[in-house]
């Protein structure tokens, strides 16, 4: 079976798309076979892989909604080997949509079962808040959640609220929900308060803290106007090297073997996968 993790922090510009995607990207450069689901509204995920949100076929507002079946919505980029179930603007209505519905906070667990045997991990791109569909993908998220953390100040704010969200959910729906790491992003070494964040965050997840920490990077904002991880656009850059060692902690930590190549891999555009 394989790990599936979400990506979750109900603050915005906090890295955790960019975590998403080029996360996903090494873990399939390291042979991994990778899902990224795209359940956000604004669809950024989706448009970052090259993906033309006004004009795909169906995606995550459709397998939510029952309208649809995960599989063959799925997108396949034959050369970074990973996949993508996108997300479009209609998504935006889909918690609306579905608030009459019976277990609507298990509609993407359910959704991903079929599908979830034919890759070794599925991360889970949720929106900036803490709605349903937020919860729809903390409840999927069997192997837990990765949260992105910005080294800034009020970045710390939020961390209180998201911690007592978890809580709820484990209370009311998901008893297993556990945290499988801290993402420290957008770190500048330079000042005092970017280290000051890093202990906090320490603090408020002991033990839990990834070891790689990923640094400002012009290159990591410039890749998605291409439509590429930076792993494609920029592999020397600081982002894409600390990209690439966090895939491998990742790896490492759930005891899987990583092999010893070059982080380098090339991209082409998305093709519908059958």
């Amino acid at each position: 079976m394989p790990r599936i993790y979400t990506l979750v922090n109900q603050k915005g510009g906090v890295g955790k798309t960019t975590t998403a995607i080029n996360l996903g990207a090494y873990l399939a450069y390291y042979g991994q076979r990778v899902l990224l689901v795209d359940l956000d509204p604004q669809a950024n995920a989706t448009s970052s892989l090259g993906v033309d949100k006004y004009r795909i076929r169906g995606g995550t507002y459709d397998v939510l909604l029952g309208a649809s079946p995960a599989a063959p919505l799925i997108l396949h980029n034959p050369r970074l080997k990973m996949s993508l179930l996108p997300a479009s603007p209609a998504l935006a209505g889909a918690e609306v949509e579905l608030v009459n519905e019976l277990a609507r906070e298990t509609r993407l667990r359910r959704a991903l079962e079929d599908i979830a045997p034919r890759y070794d991990y599925i991360l889970i791109d949720c929106p900036p808040s803490l709605g349903l569909l937020t919860i729809n993908g903390l409840v999927a998220a069997t192997d837990g959640v990765i949260i992105p953390v910005q080294c800034e100040y009020l970045a710390l704010e939020g961390l209180g609220l998201l911690t007592q969200t978890l809580d709820k959910v484990r209370q009311a729906l998901y008893p297993e929900l556990q945290v499988r790491g801290v993402v420290l992003t957008m770190f500048d070494g330079r000042t005092n308060l970017a280290n000051d964040v890093v202990a906090e965050v320490q603090k408020h997840f002991p033990d839990k803290v990834f070891r790689t920490v990923i640094p400002r990077s012009v290159r990591l904002a410039e890749a998605p106007s291409y439509g590429v991880p930076v792993s494609a656009y920029a592999p020397q850059s600081r982002g894409a090297q600390a990209y690439a060692a966090l895939a491998r902690e990742l790896l490492l930590g759930d005891g899987v073997s990583v092999p010893d190549i070059a982080p380098n891999p090339t991209a082409t555009p998305s093709s519908q996968e059958e």
